[in-house]
């Protein structure tokens, strides 16, 4: 037994042999770093001892990154999403063919050895001096284990992962520590398990389930003898050895593996031969990763479930703890989405607007009384490629939808309406509403008034629209003369208020401006999500509910489910009772005699209103039944096309209203999404009607002009650049919005002009 030092402490020699056995050649030789057998340790041994010792025992293992996967309020899959596709399963869940692979391919003296192999070290070390280069390494499945839990903290920082893969002696003599530890806390079954889950066998492929299912398409507790040997022998090198890519390279690894589980007794020599035999069998399931695989079109519902996860404090203090869970994984995140009503809107929408098309639209629904979001699609289909475009149109920029939404036109009225009624104003209210006439003089603002210093004027669509009108038949007729008078009347303040309790906001979650051509005739960017939430209001009876697209959340860390902490929809009142009824009733109007009659449901009681902007660049409808509210957009994403003599979904238009195209949208989707469901009724207030000579299906019309950029047909070569907000009009017309990018030369920052009227019907 060598002697101690005078004083206590190991003697030189022990200290060599510790150094020896543990450090350098259980690090770096077993890494395949070749040492000069004297030099090198002589150079290592000062002072490594000490590093040893003071290296912290706990090795933090992160939860491994898994699928997460998306369903829909039915339990469907919508979509699975993955940084690692992993999916941990029990060692009782894998083949004993591919435990007893993995084995003997890798570290066939597992079971012997602790966590360094001195075995296989010298044996190593030796065959590589006599080679004079690096023929073999030594590290045993829980230093590779280790290496793994390293990588895996690492995450996708290709810093940190360069890092926690190094060829160093220092990383070495770290990975031995920690492998010491987790021999002492873990135990053998439970380190073959960790790392037959964390291990990478290519093919995105992360875990030995994801791999079984990937190459197999099946589990891996039913992998055969044949298939797990193939499995074992890709971990070495899953480019070099990738059955898909590769079937010799492949072929020939397998038969290794497959001649050492028969060296070693875990199967017979003739088992091996015949498995040998055996085709490798691949019945390849390629990945799908992302919302770009959702079904029925639900890919931009999927992202918007995600923007939420990665937005909303509720799942972390900060962006980054929430892009924690969400790359970690092992979530099931049950939506609201209907399925019955996604496909309802992705069925409208195919039969209504091509993809080719020059416009685009969107269409999304919301029930009345929660919140949720049952169904959300748009026209154009989600990716990168021609006719593409991964913008979301039916939601704000916040959660990947344009600079600013959309302005709304006439579809704003109803607020407008909504505010006059909550000041006392009759659902009979007459104003004299001629064809033509100029903006106030002055508007009363909630701090200042809006002075007309530039002597804007407005005008009807037809010049047959001459009042006087009561609000019943203006509100059908869309009469934008009729609509400026009653802004004059209460002012600004209210219609400010009654937007703030709906949440109505810009695109870009402003506050809409306080202009007569923003909170009369719609010439803000809305978004339809937006739109529809709103409307919703109306169908509750005045009980406005924030829009929510998450149920429930639950995650699976160690092998346990958590539940996690979700939005929750907030409702409040809006309006009165009272109020809302009586909008329901006037705009039952639009879609019985109005601009809307072509989006009339049949067999339900339904309302809504038309919307088309100045140069016919958006077109929209929003209505609602007693529990469904949906809002449809038709445009150009940039703003650029003005839907004249245009064609849209093989059908050719003069002109584009809002009841013509948007309409019929809407119909189609409401119908499918309500189909089987119960037909509620509106509690309508009665109002007398008024003058009926008067009643046509035209839309109202201003004379503002919105550019919104230079021509592009698929609303993506001005990355979200939409209409700024209608910022106009007078002295106190305000700004508008700047967006946060450089905007190609020639092209038009999109805002009103002129007297920024926005409001066709």
């Amino acid at each position: 037994m060598p002697k101690k030092r005078s004083g206590g402490g190991l003697s030189p020699t022990q200290q060599a042999a510790k150094f020896l056995g543990v450090s350098v050649l259980a690090g770096a030789v077993l890494a395949g770093i070749a040492l000069p057998a004297v030099g090198a340790l002589g150079l290592a041994a000062k002072g490594s001892v000490e590093s040893f010792d003071e290296l912290p025992t706990n090795l933090k293992t992160p939860p491994l990154s898994q699928r997460t996967t998306i369903l829909d309020a039915k339990g469907g899959t919508i979509a699975t999403v993955y940084s690692r596709d992993r999916t941990v399963v029990d060692l009782k869940d894998i083949s004993p063919y591919m435990q007893q692979a993995i084995v003997a391919i890798e570290d066939a003296r597992f079971y012997q050895h602790g966590a360094v192999d001195l075995k296989g070290v010298l044996r190593a070390l030796n065959r590589n001096a006599r080679s004079g280069g690096v023929s073999e390494g030594a590290s045993t499945l829980t230093q590779q284990y280790v290496k793994n839990v390293f990588v895996e903290e690492a995450g996708d920082d290709p810093t940190k992962v360069a890092q926690a893969t190094q060829q160093t002696i220092g990383r070495k003599i770290k990975e031995l520590k920690y492998a010491i530890q987790v021999e002492e806390e873990l135990g053998k079954k439970k380190i073959l398990e960790n790392y037959l889950n964390i291990t990478f066998f290519g093919q995105q492929a992360y875990g030995v389930e994801a791999a079984a299912q990937r190459y197999f398409s099946k589990s891996a507790k039913d992998l055969k003898v044949q298939e797990a040997a193939l499995l074992a022998g890709i971990v070495q090198s899953p480019s070099r050895y990738d059955p898909v890519n590769d079937e010799a390279e492949a072929t020939k690894r397998r038969n290794i593996v497959l001649q050492r589980m028969a060296d070693l007794g875990d199967i017979s020599q003739a088992e091996a031969d015949k498995a040998k035999e055996t085709p490798l069998g691949l019945k390849v399931k390629k990945p799908k990763n992302g919302c770009i695989t959702a079904v029925k079109g639900a890919s931009f519902f999927c992202k918007y479930v995600e923007k939420v996860i990665l937005s909303d404090p509720v799942f972390g203090k900060n962006r980054e703890a929430r892009a924690k869970i969400w790359n970690q994984g092992g979530l099931t995140v049950t939506t609201t989405l209907d399925p019955q009503s996604q496909e309802s809107v992705q069925t409208s929408l195919k039969d209504h607007v091509y993809k080719s098309d020059k416009v685009a639209a969107a269409t999304t629904l919301v029930e009345p009384g929660t919140g949720k979001i049952l169904g959300m699609g748009q026209s154009k289909p989600y990716g990168s490629g021609k006719n593409e475009t991964e913008l979301n149109y039916s939601v704000d920029s916040a959660y990947g939808g344009s600079n600013y939404g959309f302005p709304t036109g006439s579809t704003f009225k109803p607020f407008l309406a909504a505010a006059a009624l909550e000041e006392g104003r009759p659902p009979t209210q007459e104003y004299s509403a001629p064809y033509e006439m100029p903006y106030p003089q002055t508007v009363r603002g909630c701090e200042k008034a809006w002075v007309n210093d530039s002597n804007y004027k407005l005008e009807n669509e037809d010049e047959s629209e001459v009042g006087p009108y009561k609000l019943k038949q203006a509100m059908a007729k869309s009469v934008n003369t009729y609509f400026v008078q009653m802004l004059e009347d209460i002012g600004m303040c209210p219609v400010v208020n009654i937007t703030d309790k709906l949440q109505v906001r810009q695109g870009n979650g402003d506050k809409i401006p306080e202009v007569p051509s923003s909170l009369t005739l719609g010439s803000t960017g809305i978004s339809p999500l937006t739109m529809a939430g709103a409307y919703a209001a109306f169908a509750s009876r005045g009980m406005y509910c924030t829009p929510i697209a998450i149920e429930s959340v639950t995650q699976k860390v160690g092998g346990k489910q958590k539940s996690l902490e979700v939005p929750k929809s907030t409702c409040s009142r809006a309006m009165s009772e009272q109020t809302a009824d009586t909008i329901n009733n006037l705009l039952r109007g639009v879609v019985d005699s109005g601009t809307g009659r072509q989006a009339g449901l049949t067999d339900r009681e339904s309302a809504g209103k038309t919307g088309t902007t100045d140069e016919r660049r958006n077109a929209w409808f929003v209505g609602y039944t007693p529990n469904l509210s949906g809002a449809v957009w038709v445009g150009s994403a940039t703003q650029a096309v003005m839907m004249r003599k245009i064609t849209i979904g093989g059908e050719y238009h003069e002109l584009v209203y809002g009841g013509e195209v948007p309409g019929p949208i809407w119909k189609a989707a409401m119908s499918g999404a309500l189909a089987g469901k119960p037909a509620d009724k509106f509690n309508f207030i009665d109002i007398p009607d008024g003058d009926k000579d008067k009643d046509k299906d035209e839309d109202g019309r201003g004379n503002g002009n919105q550019n919104g950029g230079n021509d592009g047909d698929n609303g993506d070569n001005l990355i979200g650049g939409l209409v700024g907000g209608g910022n106009t009009g007078g002295a106190d017309g305000g700004t508008v919005p700047s967006p946060t990018f450089s905007l190609p030369e020639g092209w038009w920052q999109g805002q009103t002009n002129g007297n920024g009227n926005g409001g066709r019907g």
